[in-house]
């Protein structure tokens, strides 16, 4: 009769021995594979759920797995510590962002420790310490002297709520990524990381990113958004101005009515009559504090006509400008051509405001007198185009652009829908920019023996303006070039600039005279698995993939220039159907589970109720049956450890019953499951789970025949070595109390015995015109006359027959024999 299992205790001692040990630190080792294995960085916001856990539990198997399977892992795990919701903490409740931080810090890496992780805690970094984020600066201070970091006056995106500037990528159907209040826009200088600078690149590379899911390959794609096309330029009649235009659609430039230019375009003001000034001055106004979403998507489309005219660079007629609410002048030239006859917003336009709509693409055979009740916006044949009339539009979009460069009006261009990333934040919670403004010098750059530039503390954050820019102590300094008075710039870093080098820092994270060893980096980059939410796709993932590519044209790192090889978003845990949240009252809190049901129950539900990228749901019902397999393995296992010990779990025991070769085939199984979802990267631990119920039921069947069976001690030693990367507390109890002396999670992995794996028979479907008819035992390897033969005895097979033309016959070995009438 085996002892209670008393997981608390069982739990705590090996977390703790784990530690003590320091088996999970990581060695650079020449003679070893190495795999680094990453969850992505998480913020510090106090309490972890469950939907937490099942990210960290699959990352910790994967790791787990890897070591055993002879590989030379790092699994680093660190704290993305500043940001907002710190500093709305400071103004709500008057706490200290640091303090907060610090104090949701050291809970959560009590939760993740608790969760049985196997991270190698040696390697953690805190963002918000100087040493970190000293080389946030460093690292600013290198893409401005390339020429990638500047600043400029820029209308931005501004979260009333939160009270500082976003990010395009930050802004999420209107709303504050994080908040979710509605965003406005208004005009700052600003600082910027030009990352249009690698808008090719970052879309080219994305093909040799095969381990990523396709979903997010296809969202950078789109966000970085390639568009071929031509650049040129409308002479606006009786003035000096020009404007100028992109578009993809040179064969609809003959069918320009109209031109429409942001309210913001510096030609505007130049251009504008008289009599349509105050009219255009109250429309730009109207929409100073629009967000972008709202002008160009929530909104109607509007426009005043400005008074002035342009002039088609090849029809040369007359069309009229219009500022509008749909065109931002950030976005390309800050004007489009309006083409209601092929395009549906401008037909649109054009209906409301009673402009022109003149077809010059057109189908074969279309009714060219016949109205048009929508926009055609498939290629055709031009029409009413002057020389281009009759051409197909591809041949027509050459032969425009090579007339349009001959008159030096245009030139082929691509562009990008991507914009440089605006990294400057008005808050205090981040990272100080490095740069001074001096009325003698101008723009300064700190010297990097001056670095870190510390963030100050006791600075009152009040929701009002920028902390730093109202505490004199911080933003009066001297010049670095002349001594004389100066002042630092008081805007702090978006939280997205660390997140994206932190993985390097993790391999050198002690390092005081650079951000990483470049020896240390060549051995362990790329990350080989990386994990973590689908809601990174663009953000995080697109700003790490830019850094890293600036960090290898600097030859700071070498090898691949993508930082992440393989990349897996991991589903959300829901309960009761929805999604886990304060407000709803219905977070599930890993202290609670770990307490009342432990760690390895939990472990074991998360990674078994469903694949792991798919959403799955907490349920009572589904834990408790994992704590009924933990004790069931516990009831297996413990009265047979001394029977066990001798056993060679690497040599295959001999077996003569059914029930053992049942029983050592299950063990195979299982290891082979575990082994092949690793290798393969589609990590479908829950069939692995699914094996190891099997696996216990055969040995407790057996071992109530034949208790005394080789097969038994043999499957009782091998149990902790394949379940050890998922429930790993449970696995090293066992392994020890059979006289190891070492972890188990230091030993290899079982590798699976294909003899204990072949069968006598296998199961041999027969169709009769896709319809199943029969299932036979055969012996494997049946040939396909055999398999035929013993169908047609089969008479379910017979009545479906019944004297009719066999036309085909469909075979695949071992599985499926499909017979094909006529």
């Amino acid at each position: 009769m085996a002892e209670p299992y008393d997981y608390r205790s069982v739990e705590r001692k090996w977390q703790q021995r784990w530690d003590e040990q320091r088996i999970f630190a990581a060695r650079e080792d020449a003679a070893k594979q190495k795999y680094y294995a990453l969850e992505m960085l998480p913020y510090p916001s106090g309490d972890l759920h469950i939907g937490h856990a099942k990210n960290y539990t699959l990352g910790d198997a994967i790791a787990r797995m890897m070591r055993m399977l002879g590989y030379n892992v790092i699994h680093p795990m660190g704290w993305d510590a500043f940001g907002l919701p710190a500093e709305n903490a400071a103004i709500a409740h008057g706490a200290d962002p640091s303090d907060w931080t610090r104090a949701n810090i050291a809970n959560m890496q009590r939760q993740v420790r608790l969760m049985g992780t196997g991270y190698d805690w040696s390697r953690e970094i805190t963002t918000c310490d100087p040493e970190y984020y000293r080389w946030n600066q460093w690292l600013f201070l290198r893409l401005y002297e390339h020429g990638l970091a500047y600043k400029r006056e820029a209308p931005v995106n501004w979260c009333p709520h939160d009270r500082t500037v976003l990010a395009n990528e930050q802004v999420i159907d209107g709303r504050c990524w994080r908040c979710e209040n509605l965003v406005e826009r208004r005009n700052l200088s600003q600082w910027f990381l030009k990352i249009t600078e690698y808008a090719e690149r970052l879309l080219d590379d994305l093909e040799i990113l095969e381990g990523w899911p396709e979903r997010t390959r296809t969202m950078q794609r789109n966000w970085i958004g390639r568009s071929e096309g031509a650049q040129f330029t409308f002479a606006v009649e009786n003035s000096e101005e020009t404007i100028s235009v992109f578009t993809t659609r040179l064969d609809t430039l003959f069918g320009v009515t109209y031109l429409a230019v942001a309210p913001e375009h510096p030609a505007v003001a130049k251009i504008v009559t008289k009599k349509a000034r105050t009219a255009v001055e109250q429309f730009t106004q109207s929409l100073q504090s629009k967000s972008e979403l709202e002008r160009t998507s929530l909104m109607e489309k509007e426009g005043v006509f400005t008074g002035a005219y342009a002039v088609n660079p090849l029809s040369h007629e007359r069309v009229p400008i219009w500022v509008t609410n749909y065109v931002l002048a950030e976005y390309g030239t800050g004007a489009v051509m309006g083409v209601p006859a092929h395009d549906q917003r401008d037909f649109e336009f054009a209906r409301k405001h009673a402009l022109p709509i003149a077809q010059v693409v057109a189908p074969p055979g279309a009714d060219l007198g016949a109205p048009l009740h929508e926009a055609y916006l498939e290629d055709g044949r031009l029409v009413a185009s002057g020389d281009f009339t009759g051409m197909s539009s591809p041949r027509a979009r050459e032969a425009i652009a090579d007339r349009l460069v001959a008159l030096g009006a245009g030139a082929r261009q691509v562009n990008f829908r991507i914009r440089d990333w605006l990294v400057s934040r008005q808050r205090y919670w981040g990272t100080p920019i490095p740069i001074v403004y001096c009325e003698r010098c101008g723009e300064v750059p700190v010297p990097d023996d001056q670095l870190p530039v510390l963030l100050p503390a006791n600075v009152p954050v009040t929701g009002e303006g920028s902390p730093l820019a109202n505490d004199p102590a911080f933003s009066n300094t001297t010049c670095p070039k002349c001594d004389g008075p100066a002042k630092r710039e008081s805007d702090t870093m978006d939280t997205f600039f660390e997140s994206s080098w932190y993985y390097l820092r993790y391999l050198d994270p002690h390092n005081a005279s650079a951000p990483w060893d470049q020896e240390i980096a060549r051995y362990w980059m790329p990350i080989d698995q990386y994990i973590g939410g689908a809601e990174h796709a663009v953000l995080h993932l697109l700003y790490s993939r830019f850094f890293y590519k600036f960090f290898h044209d600097r030859g700071w790192v070498t090898g691949s220039n993508e930082p992440f090889t393989r990349l897996f978003h991991q589903g959300m845990v829901l309960y009761n159907g929805e999604k886990m949240s304060k407000s709803r009252g219905n977070v599930i809190g890993i202290d609670e589970v770990v307490e009342k049901r432990g760690v390895d129950a939990m472990r074991l539900f998360l990674l078994y109720v469903t694949p792991p990228e798919d959403t799955s749901d907490w349920t009572d019902e589904g834990i408790n049956g994992r704590v009924r397999f933990v004790n069931r393995v516990w009831r297996a296992c413990e009265p047979f450890l001394d029977h066990a010990k001798s056993a060679n779990v690497r040599a295959l025991p001999p077996a003569s019953s059914e029930e053992e070769k049942t029983l050592l085939r299950a063990v195979h199984v299982a290891a082979k499951s575990a082994v092949d979802e690793t290798l393969s990267r589609r990590f479908h631990y829950n069939t692995t789970v699914a094996k190891l119920d099997e696996y216990v039921n055969a040995l407790m069947a057996l071992e109530q025949a034949a208790p005394d069976s080789p097969a038994v001690a043999y499957a009782v030693h091998a149990l902790p070595l394949i379940m050890a990367p998922f429930a790993p507390h449970l696995a090293d109890e066992l392994w020890e109390r059979m006289g190891h002396k070492t972890s188990v999670h230091l030993e290899s992995y079982l590798e699976p015995d294909m003899r204990a794996l072949a069968v006598d028979t296998v199961t041999l479907v027969v169709q009769v015109n896709g319809k199943i008819r029969a299932r036979l035992q055969v012996p494997p390897g049946t040939s396909e006359d055999d398999a035929f033969a013993l169908g047609l005895e089969q008479p379910a097979v017979q009545a479906q027959l019944d004297e009719k033309r066999i036309q085909r016959r469909i075979f695949i070995a071992d599985k499926l024999l499909n017979i094909v009438t006529g």
